[in-house]
């Protein structure tokens, strides 16, 4: 017999703040967005706020009143479900779910086929797109669209249309430039059927940020409220660096953090109240020795778990960071750091992380890093899963067989049950023998290989070809207005 609520699954959890924590940071924000105050610089964002009965004194900084922040937080989504390129349900942001977001070029790019660092160019965003439409463990796809055979002002609406020719999964950006905003907006409308339909069931989240410390831009604020009016999902987080940007210490930072995410919030309420809206950040450090902002840093991985803490408290989604690295290649520096940080990010409860990929503190990408920290959340998915407890997993009857000194090689539950644990696909369990008689590979070898084995092999679900030539006509539309 079975105890009572004894056959429960618990996900691992980790706690970074205690509950008083929690209220104080938040307390904290409330108190730096009435008092300090944010500066911003659009006029439309600026009357939502003046109107609300937020002061404004010159210099355009506004300080928002605590019940400001209070209304915002009960009229913004708890959950924002987001759809592939084809409209089937693809990720849920809520508590207790995470999803991982690679980020497949930058301004460098390793080529997977010589092995070699060089920029990146158009074609980079084919390849990164099939891979990540292949890897089971990659749930959105990001870039960056740095090519250096395409006019700066157009890359990225080129990177959003190679990649949704080339991959159905859900995709998160950013832009440049309001007028890309736009243009791609009207891409995506046209791939999920209509303004409406992509409102309905979006297949893009829209990434924009103010300026640190407490400055919203006039551009950045112009695309929040686009994409409060169009229904588009909006991740509005900032990245604050400790003793640059932001305080140096933990908590100081993580309060500017929440009172920049917060005071977007609170505009994209005024502006429509129920708006999907994600919270979050990137909190972390920047290295005093090279003035270099740090991806790898376990200060990156901490405070984003505390932040995603406070994001649970308030009842947001949460945006995080994970699966990236400080190290210039992907290289044992660079597994250790994209797989502490994916499991910090799982057991905090981040909902959408993002940056898997990301080399060298952000300024180059790796398809082999993508394909290993693939299998890293593989390992940490296994690990969330926790520990069932049924008449089955027990296996009590199954003991009495077999006895003192007998062997489960051959039972029937071990047949059953052998293949719900996890197994590698890149990482090795060989001995040096049989290791070496494999080729002696090493696991950035074997990533390789596998990330040609998928651009070889993998065929993604087409657009349609009529889709595709209006997509034709909008570039041409593009490249008619830089010339």
């Amino acid at each position: 017999m079975m105890k009572a609520g004894s056959t429960t699954l618990i996900t691992p959890r980790l706690q970074i703040l205690t509950e008083d924590q929690k209220e104080t940071l938040f307390l904290s924000a409330l108190g730096v967005l009435e008092g300090t105050g944010v500066r911003v610089d659009n006029d439309e964002g600026l009357e939502l706020l003046s109107g609300a009965g937020a002061r404004v004194s010159p210099q355009r900084l506004v300080h928002i009143p605590s019940y400001l922040v209070e209304d915002a937080l009960a009229s913004a989504p708890r959950s924002i479900a987001l759809y592939s390129r084809d409209g089937e349900p693809a990720a849920l942001l809520e508590d207790g779910r995470v999803y991982f977001s690679s980020q497949v070029d930058s301004t460098y790019f390793f080529d997977p086929f010589n092995r070699t660092r060089r920029l990146s160019i158009r074609e980079d965003a084919r390849l990164g797109a099939v891979l990540c439409d292949a890897l089971p463990n990659i749930d959105l796809v990001s870039f960056s669209s740095i090519y250096s055979d395409v006019p700066g002002n157009i890359a990225i609406r080129i990177g959003h249309k190679e990649t949704v020719k080339n991959c159905t999964k859900p995709l998160m950006h950013g832009t440049g430039d309001f007028a890309s905003l736009k243009a791609i907006a009207e891409m995506a409308a046209m791939v999920a059927g209509g303004w409406e339909a992509l409102a309905r069931r979006p297949y893009y989240v829209h990434y924009a940020e103010p300026f640190s410390p407490f400055m919203h831009t006039n551009e950045g604020v112009a695309k929040l409220l686009f994409c409060v009016e169009h229904g588009i999902p909006v991740i509005y987080t900032s990245m604050t660096l400790a003793g640059s940007s932001a305080p140096v210490t933990a908590a100081g930072n993580l309060v500017a953090c929440m009172a920049e995410s917060l005071s977007g919030l609170v505009i994209a309420q005024l502006k429509r109240r129920g708006a999907p809206f994600i919270f979050g950040g990137v909190p972390t450090i920047m290295d005093m020795k090279s003035m270099l902002v740090s991806y790898g840093a376990p200060e990156l991985s901490l405070w984003a778990a505390a932040l995603t803490e406070m994001a649970h408290y308030l009842h947001l989604p949460m945006f995080s960071t994970a699966g990236c690295t400080d190290a210039v290649a992907f290289d044992q520096q660079a597994a250790a750091e994209s797989s502490i940080s994916c499991l910090m990010a799982a057991l905090s409860g981040a909902n959408l992380v993002h940056d898997v990929g990301f080399t060298e503190a952000a300024n180059s990408a790796s398809l082999e890093l993508i394909v290993a920290t693939d299998e890293f959340i593989s390992m940490v998915n296994c690990i969330m899963k926790g520990i069932e407890i049924t008449p089955e997993t027990l296996a009590l009857d199954v003991m009495a067989q077999v006895g003192p000194g007998g062997s489960y090689l051959t039972e029937a539950h071990t047949l059953h049950n052998f293949r719900k644990n996890w197994f590698p696909r890149l990482a090795n369990r060989d001995n040096y023998e049989r290791w070496m008689t494999a080729g002696g590979l090493s696991l950035g070898d074997k990533a390789n290989q596998r990330v040609l084995q998928i651009l070889e092999e993998h065929k993604p679900k087409p657009l349609r070809p009529e889709l595709v030539t209006e997509l034709d006509a909008l570039e041409k539309s593009w490249r008619r207005e830089t010339s």
